[in-house]
């Protein structure tokens, strides 16, 4: 096996801390990223506006989770939106590799790359939906290695979709975005934790729901936000130009 020295390594290093902005994939991709915004954007808000629809339609309390469970009238849109969410931030995040938080902790990889990991985890919670009612794993014994599934990707998709907020919170490059960022993860954190909680506890659900759909709002739509904001920045590629 040869190891790699002389201008490749670092290159190569460049290509994987900084996908995008090294300038021979910069160029490329310079002209995709448009294309790439707009379709983010608009699948992110598709997304949304499906689940606002299948929430209108349920005349009692409902999580968001329930939208798609198991029987449910509205789990085919509430599959669909998922899937639109994950290709929109699938987009966005080929489109925003060059950014990056200025926070050393916050900075061991692009805000991309926990975009990516949410799209893919919205991807596993639109196919494997939760049984009837969504019990909650493990807390109650309705539930099944489904809702434990199910559950698990939804967690997880937020957290990642909150920690890219943060991320972007500390992207210098970005100011005007990088406050919003950081009054959106503050929120959805607090909002969502909160629902869950309820949830949890079978208090105020009808509260707790609501809760959660306001949180699942805000994230949507921070992410179209900064979708649109990228827009109007330069990438590395074009401010050299």
């Amino acid at each position: 096996m040869t190891r790699l020295s002389g201008p490749r390594a670092p290159r190569l290093l460049r290509i994987v801390r900084q996908p995008f902005a090294v300038p021979l994939l910069a160029g490329g991709w310079q002209r995709a990223v448009p294309v790439l915004l707009a379709i983010g954007t608009i699948a992110v808000l598709g997304g949304l506006t499906l689940i606002w629809a299948a929430r209108l339609t349920v005349p009692y309390p409902v999580y968001v989770s329930e939208l798609g469970a198991v029987g449910a009238a509205t789990k085919f849109p509430f599959a669909v939106a998922l899937l639109c969410i994950a290709l929109g931030g699938f987009s966005i995040a080929l489109a925003s590799g060059h950014i990056r938080s200025s926070a050393p902790v916050l900075n061991r990889w692009a805000p991309a790359i926990t975009l990516g990991f949410a799209g893919v985890c919205f991807v596993i919670a639109s196919q494997v939906t939760c049984t009837a009612y969504c019990p909650v794993p493990i807390v109650d014994p309705r539930s099944t290695t489904q809702d434990l599934v199910h559950t698990s990707s939804a967690v997880l998709g937020f957290a990642a979709a909150c920690y890219a907020m943060l991320q972007v919170a500390f992207a210098t490059s970005m100011p005007r975005v990088a406050r919003l960022s950081l009054v959106c993860c503050v929120a959805v954190a607090g909002i969502t934790i909160v629902g869950g909680l309820l949830a949890l506890v079978h208090v105020a659900t009808d509260v707790g729901s609501w809760l959660e759909l306001i949180g699942t709002t805000v994230a949507i739509a921070w992410l179209a936000a900064y979708g649109l904001s990228l827009t109007r920045s330069a990438t590395p590629a074009t401010a050299t130009r």
